[in-house]
């Protein structure tokens, strides 16, 4: 059986290209011709690579799970020491939100440009942030077993608020261009976690 013509373009790559302008524009703000001319491709190509916009949106969704949110996994429940990978990945964090034009975390951003009433994106959403929220507290655990935080704290509460940390911080980040507020964030949580 044919498998059809080769496609003209690398579909990951398209993908990819597509993840950075709705990151930078969100969902709404994002139109189709400028998804096209970004990711380089033809309306019909689009239509039969990814589907319509909103299929698009959320392939881009979750290929920016697989390849930032991933990241930032594997960064945490590296080896070595929990509470160091765990202070890299906030360090890491602020930097890349104190930057000029800091497009801040593509789940956050869109979470504020989809009516709540949209369970489909609401779910989806709410799923990868989980996911996050699940690598916090598999390193706390760690962090707890070696002796580096307390075992008194809940490691699912200090997980939920650095979840709430850092989503805040992706946010302001996008405004606030002194990386002062940022850096002390970082310092002030990672304080915290070694007093208690």
């Amino acid at each position: 059986m044919s498998r059809g013509p080769k496609k003209q373009f690398n579909p990951e790559v398209a993908l990819a290209k597509a993840m950075d302008v709705f990151w930078a524009r969100g969902y709404e703000a994002a139109s189709l011709s400028e998804l096209l001319e970004h990711m380089g491709i033809g309306k019909k190509s689009l239509y039969d690579t990814f589907g319509n916009k909103r299929s698009l949106f959320l392939k881009a969704l979750d290929y920016y799970a697989q390849t930032e949110v991933k990241a930032m996994r594997d960064q945490l429940l590296a080896s070595g020491s929990p509470l160091a990978n765990l202070e890299q990945v906030l360090q890491n964090l602020q930097q890349r939100h104190s930057l000029p034009r800091s497009r801040g975390c593509m789940l956050g951003t869109n979470i504020a440009d989809f009516d709540t009433d949209d369970t489909e994106i609401a779910l989806i959403l709410y799923h990868h942030l989980q996911r996050l929220e699940d690598a916090y507290c598999t390193v706390i655990d760690r962090a707890q077993k070696a002796g580096e935080i307390s075992s008194a704290i809940n490691s699912r509460n200090v997980a939920r608020m650095l979840l709430c940390t850092t989503q805040g911080m992706a946010l302001l980040g996008r405004v606030v261009e002194d990386e002062t507020l940022l850096r002390s964030t970082v310092e002030a949580t990672v304080m915290l976690l070694k007093m208690v």
